[in-house]
């Protein structure tokens, strides 16, 4: 009797039991456009089980288990989505599921201002590579103080270090020399001439939305100094939650930075504050008693208050300044142990202050006027043992630009006023250096769809400048969406760069020597140039990999290029000998997305020659072959891992030898929580090292002269440190 009950006990249980599995159906879709989502994913934490769902989105997932589930989401591109949801639940109904795209990933979610239109990236047949998000956040982690990282990391673009004892960079697009790129922020031109020798390494990233880079001539837009392309950093804006940010990182090599963002908005005004202290300590790793990394102390704060003045006019003002100290050379000398034996050093000493004001009032809702203004004073000073050269910059921009959207054609015209002054302290017999640059311009440019396929977008500048003349700047280019998974583009333009004494080379050199350049004697420098791009982007096995390929071609000639040519005398001028400068090669863009890994691999190949007369020589200080490897893994919100390598070919330098091959690593890791993570760095851990390679100067060390700077000098470097995001 007892046997019976026990068996009849357990076929009760087993009859529960089996009765308690239940079974989950949903349709899984695109919240915005309501398509179906097949290769979506469903997984259940608590039992481990799950399923993907089929060509139509549908999934079905059998015995689940009575009680309270939590049940995730998953697709490639789009942000993960989780859901709680007790069993059992109704019977044969199929739940609707909407996921909305990752940011990141989504191109049409993500607009550019350096192209001056309201469309989305996308929609524009102008090419614009744009670095935000979670990508700004993640190289923020490698090089908090600056954006040189930033940039250098991206396919096409090189950093090029002008100083070995002052880490002073510029950063050469597609091969050209640093003064062909245009580098601006909201649109308004900040770093250019004498302000711009240490720009890169006064720019942090904790306050930028995202940068914006435009390869090829943009000169149409902004005018002279954008004919290898153009850099647009785009500022933080108050959102409807307050925002305050801190980040804190420290380095190995003795380095600190410290810095904070604050952003609240209400119906009527809003408000941005971004303040920075950086510290680096002279760094030796080579041990030939000059430094790798300079001593430095700088400060920046940089509030801009927004107006709402109603639903059609806003208003906004803001004031950067900068300030900073360094000074790099001689261990002993910095240290305060300095003599006759050790006396070199190389202090920099700069205070940048400007300041920006963006009105913009709707018209209609098809168009409305911006108006814009900055004015900027930069004051620097470079002492070396026997030798000063100091001055100060006066620049201004100001204009007033319309635009027009409408359904299938959008306008956008304007004036602007680009004023550019260098006065130089007087030290000794030497010539001064001094400039007054005046340019007015207009501009027009019109983007028309033309069908759904193909858009043209067309403009047209003209510049007076008050030393070098009229100039006719038209540019043209084209998107043809050819089907779902591919698109090109094709684009083209003429651009122009009016001489000035602060080029690449002579900033190498400290400007020693330099003679001023003579209006009446010489010639504004004048370009051409186009590029051609095709896209690929798909889905593979059944939509778990994202796979995403772009193919650049591209092409630059400048015509009468200012050459820096030692006259034998002591002296060095200037001299426009006739003939070009061009860059033709090709950069490959792969991009593979699976689960939660991402794999970004970069090609460019990059032919850049100089012709004079019947001489063909190739440019200096241009690594012919780069190649760019990331590999990221996220776990959202939890865990960030990153692998880089990066590999540079042989480079030809000034002194007619080749420079070495070679290869920079780095890992970073981060660990998130709600309001805090904290990460670590190992910046090229394999110490790749230019003194690795050979001495960098020659003569005695209390008065070295250097040769290039074509690979790194502070070799392996750990930082780590801790960001804060604090939120109602």
């Amino acid at each position: 009797m007892i046997k019976k009950i026990f068996v009849l006990a357990i076929a009760l249980l087993a009859y529960t039991t089996a009765g308690a599995q239940h079974i989950f159906k949903a349709v899984i879709k695109d919240a915005l456009t309501g398509e179906p989502l097949p290769g979506a994913t469903l997984y259940l934490p608590l039992t481990g089980t799950g399923t993907s769902a089929d060509s139509a989105g549908h999934i079905k997932l059998d015995n689940i288990p009575a009680g309270k589930q939590i049940l995730t989401y998953r697709h490639i591109g789009y942000k993960s989505k989780t859901d709680t949801t007790n069993f059992p639940a109704a019977a044969d109904t199929s739940v609707i599921v909407l996921m909305f795209a990752n940011e990141e990933n989504e191109l049409e979610e993500i607009y550019v201002s350096a192209t001056r239109s309201s469309r989305t990236i996308a929609n524009i047949p102008t090419r614009v590579e744009v670095i935000s998000g979670e990508e700004l956040d993640e190289k923020s982690n490698m090089k908090p103080g600056d954006i040189r990282m930033l940039l250098s990391e991206t396919t096409g673009i090189q950093t090029q270090q002008t100083s070995a004892t002052s880490s002073n960079s510029s950063i050469r697009i597609q091969g050209l020399d640093g003064r062909y790129t245009q580098i601006i922020r909201d649109g308004l031109p900040l770093y250019s001439g004498f302000s711009g020798g240490l720009g890169l390494l006064q720019i942090a990233p904790l306050d930028l939305k995202q940068v914006e880079v435009v390869k090829g001539s943009s000169s149409t837009l902004y005018g002279g100094g954008a004919i290898a392309g153009l850099v647009n950093l785009v500022s933080k804006t108050p959102t409807d939650e307050p925002q305050l940010n801190f980040l804190l990182n420290g380095t190995s090599a003795a380095g600190a930075d410290a810095s904070a963002f604050y952003a609240a908005k209400n119906e009527k005004t809003g408000v941005t504050v971004y303040t920075a202290y950086n510290h680096g300590s002279p760094y030796d790793p080579a041990g030939i008693d000059l430094t790798a990394i300079p001593k430095y102390d700088r400060f920046v704060l940089n509030p801009k208050l927004f107006l709402y003045i109603n639903n059609r006019t806003t208003l906004n003002f803001g004031i950067n300044a900068t300030t900073e100290n360094r000074i790099g050379g001689d261990l002993h000398y910095i240290n305060g142990k300095g003599n006759a034996q050790h006396a070199y050093f190389e202090r920099n000493k700069t205070g940048r202050y400007s300041t920006q004001l963006h009105f913009d009032h709707k018209l209609s809702e098809q168009s409305s006027l911006i108006v814009k203004n900055s004015l900027s004073y930069y004051d620097r000073e470079i002492t070396l043992p026997d030798y000063i050269f100091a001055g100060k910059q006066y620049s201004s921009y100001s204009e007033a630009a319309y635009s027009h959207n409408g359904k299938t054609s959008d306008w956008v015209g304007g004036l602007n006023l680009l004023t550019d002054r260098f006065s130089e302290k007087k030290e000794g017999t030497f010539p001064l250096r001094d400039y007054a640059h005046t340019t007015i311009g207009g501009f027009i440019q019109n983007t028309w769809d033309i069908n759904k396929r193909f858009t043209l977008e067309s403009g047209l500048r003209a510049d007076h400048h008050n030393q070098y003349g009229i100039f006719l700047l038209p540019r043209l280019s084209a998107l043809w969406k050819i089907s779902q998974h591919f698109t090109s583009r094709l684009g083209g333009g003429l651009g122009y760069q009016a001489p000035t004494v602060f080029t690449e080379d002579a900033e190498r050199i400290q400007f020693r020597n330099v003679q001023p350049i003579i209006a009446a004697n010489a010639r504004a420098e004048r370009s051409y140039g186009a590029n051609y791009d095709l896209n690929f982007t798909a889905g593979l096995f059944d939509n778990n990999v994202s796979l995403s390929i772009n193919q650049l071609l591209f092409y630059t000639r400048i015509n009468n290029p200012i050459i820096l040519t030692d006259l034998h005398s002591g002296s060095l001028q200037f001299m426009q000998p006739g003939g070009d400068i061009n860059t033709k090669g090709a950069e490959t863009n792969v991009k593979l997305v699976y689960n939660r890994f991402k794999l970004f691999v970069g090609y460019t190949f990059a032919d850049v020659s100089q012709h004079i007369g019947n001489k063909i020589s190739p440019a200096t200080l241009v690594s012919k072959h780069r190649l760019n490897n990331v590999l990221f893994y996220e776990v959202e919100d939890s865990w960030k891992v990153g692998l880089e390598a990066y590999y540079y070919s042989r480079q030809r330098l000034s002194d007619n030898t080749i420079g070495r091959a070679y290869w920079i690593t780095g890992f970073m890791v981060e660990k998130l929580w709600n309001r805090f993570s904290v990460f670590i760095n190992f910046e090229n851990f394999t110490d790749t090292r230019q003194t690795k390679f050979g001495s960098i100067y020659t003569g005695s060390a209390s008065a070295p002269v250097f040769r290039d700077i074509y690979a790194p000098l502070d070799g392996f470097v750990v930082n780590g440190g801790i960001k804060v995001k604090i939120s109602p």
